[in-house]
């Protein structure tokens, strides 16, 4: 089992940056994926970002432009950069990785609040 912890998250003004950092308990090299995904209340959770063993990256089109993920392999984490926040983008992230164990397996951390004001 993967355990995912993130950190990173509070409240920022229209326009801000925040920086999401999510630490794994093995190496993220490991991982066919890891990246970060978006539960918005009320709303499915959705792929935001996320970054394959390749370093092949995929973003959801809302963030494109204005979120970069990016992976450290040495310090077992990745991170989502988030500029330019609009209030739309209020929702709990949560750190998710793509594991192969005998079977495709993945692991979630437990989540972290971003709240953009107007």
């Amino acid at each position: 089992q993967v355990q995912l912890v993130e950190s990173g998250g509070g409240l920022v003004q229209a326009g801000g940056s925040l920086r999401l950092s999510c630490v794994a308990s093995k190496s993220t090299f490991t991982f066919n994926s890891i990246g970060w995904y978006r539960q918005a209340t009320g709303k499915q959770r959705d792929l935001v970002a996320q970054v394959s063993r390749t370093g092949a990256t995929n973003y959801a089109d809302a963030v494109k432009g204005r979120f970069t993920v990016s992976r450290d392999n040495a310090k077992n984490t990745v991170y989502l950069q988030m500029n330019s926040l609009k209030p739309e983008d209020t929702a709990v992230y949560y750190c998710n990785a793509k594991y192969t164990l005998l079977f495709e397996r993945e692991s979630w951390g437990q989540g972290t609040q971003v709240t953009v004001s107007s």
